[in-house]
Formats: structure tokens, C-alpha cells, sequence
């Protein structure tokens, strides 16, 4: 399969080729490099369960039959997809190359309130988040920072956030206004492992100044923050290069996981 391929599937009849027609109401992704993947399992889950908020079909079959198609070489970044089409709903996936994977990360925060209709499904805000997203880069920056009506930080665009108060790590507590960030979930049961507490905290970005911040995304895995929000300065990128490494140990097989 070449990249940029679009391929629908179909339970029983499996997979056809596909454009990029109708209306996309879910999506997922994640890393595949060279044929290693981490937190599948967690992707899958996620997606099953948005699409089954909007009635769509069972994903299981679909995500299993994905795994075996991706290339083993290589770095991929592939989309699978609830879309909207006029035969109902139907589920895709889109063959995309990684792209480059970048070390720190600039934040940039829009003026006004977080106006997702969907924060906890990753799909329905996308052009909404993508338009975001370019005026962060427009400003500067890499990634937009979201806040909450009461301007607590909630995430990025395109990421989890989280931060360190000493030897804990802090993130803010999920719910109806937060995606739930597979990357954010897998560095927490690192941390945890590693006797770090884990906690929820509900903090603005004057509340982070002089704390080093994280993003998090499947792409990327851990950025510090060096502009934006908070400080990432010298010894604190090298730590968050150290965990990075720890994330990327977590990678499987596609086999594995298409099982």
C-alpha cells in the first residue's frame, strides 16, 4: 500500500477503494515506526468508543484488519475514519507518512474561550483545531494552548499538556471539555511505576510560571515547552528527552497487535 492511499472497509466484503468524500465525524492515529507501534490497544478504544457515541459501526474487525496492512518499514502516521457518507456510515483508513518528529514545542493562546462542540472526541473540531493550529504557527508558535471559560489550561490543539511540581506529575482532570490523550494516559503509568504521584490539578498559565510543561501527542511524544507557557530551560529538555525514551520503549509490533 503507497502512501496517501485511502482505503474503505467493509465487514465481510473488507477492504475498496476509497476517495475523500463525505463528512469525517471520528478520527484516530498513531505512530508506526518501523513497524513498532505503543498504545494501540488505547487508540482502538478510544475510537470504538466515539464511534459508538455516534452509532457507528463496530471498529474491532476494522482496527485488527489496519494493523496488518501497515507497512513494517519505515515511519507512517495512518488515519482511520467514521465518515458520513450518503450509503451511511462508514469507517477508513488514509495511509499517511510521519511527519518530522520535533523536540520542543512554542505555545500560543487564541483569544477567547475553547469553542469545540466535541472536546472529548477527536474528530467533529478538527477544521476548527487545524485553522487554530495555523494561526499559532502564523504567530510564531507551533501549537495553540486551550483554556476553559474560567482560563484554566486545558490542552493544545493537537496535544495533551501536563507539568511537574517537583516529583509530580500534574495534568488537568479529565471530563467532557478534555480529549482523552492515549499519550498522556501511557507517561502516566510511567511515572507511576517509576513512584512518581500522579495528580489531577486545575491550574492557569500564571499558576505554571517557572514549572516545566510538557506536551504530549502520539506524533511527537514528550515536547517541553521553551516558550508559551511555563519553563523548560537546559537540564529540564534533557529530562524530558529521557522520558521520551521510556515512551518510545513501550513500542510493539504490528503483528502483535493485529492479533
Amino acid at each position: 500500500m503507497r502512501a496517501g492511499t485511502r482505503r474503505w472497509w467493509t465487514a465481510g466484503d473488507g477492504w475498496a477503494a476509497a476517495d475523500d468524500a463525505g463528512r469525517v465525524l471520528v478520527v484516530d492515529s498513531w505512530l508506526v515506526d518501523e513497524g513498532r507501534v505503543r498504545g494501540f490497544d488505547r487508540h482502538a478504544g478510544r475510537f470504538g468508543a466515539s464511534c459508538a457515541r455516534f452509532s457507528g459501526p463496530s471498529t474491532g474487525e476494522f482496527l485488527r484488519a489496519v494493523a496488518e496492512v501497515l507497512p513494517a518499514r519505515g515511519r507512517w502516521f495512518p488515519r482511520v475514519e467514521l465518515v458520513g457518507t450518503g450509503a451511511g456510515l462508514r469507517l477508513r483508513m488514509w495511509l499517511r507518512p510521519a511527519p518530522v518528529r520535533t523536540a520542543t514545542v512554542r505555545l500560543w493562546t487564541p483569544a477567547g474561550p475553547d469553542r469545540r462542540r466535541f472536546a472529548d472526541v477527536k474528530g467533529p473540531d478538527l477544521d476548527h483545531l487545524a485553522a487554530l493550529r495555523a494561526d499559532a504557527v502564523a504567530a510564531g508558535a507551533d501549537e495553540a494552548l486551550l483554556l476553559s471559560p474560567e482560563g484554566h489550561v486545558l490542552e493544545g490543539a493537537t496535544t495533551s499538556v501536563v507539568w511537574w511540581r517537583g516529583d509530580t506529575l500534574c495534568g488537568p482532570p479529565s471530563g467532557p471539555g478534555l480529549l482523552p490523550g492515549v499519550t498522556r494516559a501511557l507517561l502516566g503509568e510511567l511515572a507511576g511505576a517509576a513512584g512518581h504521584l500522579v495528580v489531577d490539578e486545575r491550574a492557569t498559565p500564571g499558576d505554571l510560571t517557572g514549572v516545566p510543561v510538557w506536551t504530549l501527542n502520539a506524533l511527537h511524544g514528550v515536547r517541553p515547552v521553551v516558550a508559551g507557557l511555563g519553563r523548560c530551560r537546559g537540564a529540564e529538555v534533557a529530562v524530558a528527552g529521557r522520558w521520551q525514551a521510556r515512551l518510545e520503549a513501550l513500542g510493539v509490533g504490528l503483528r502483535e497487535v493485529a492479533r
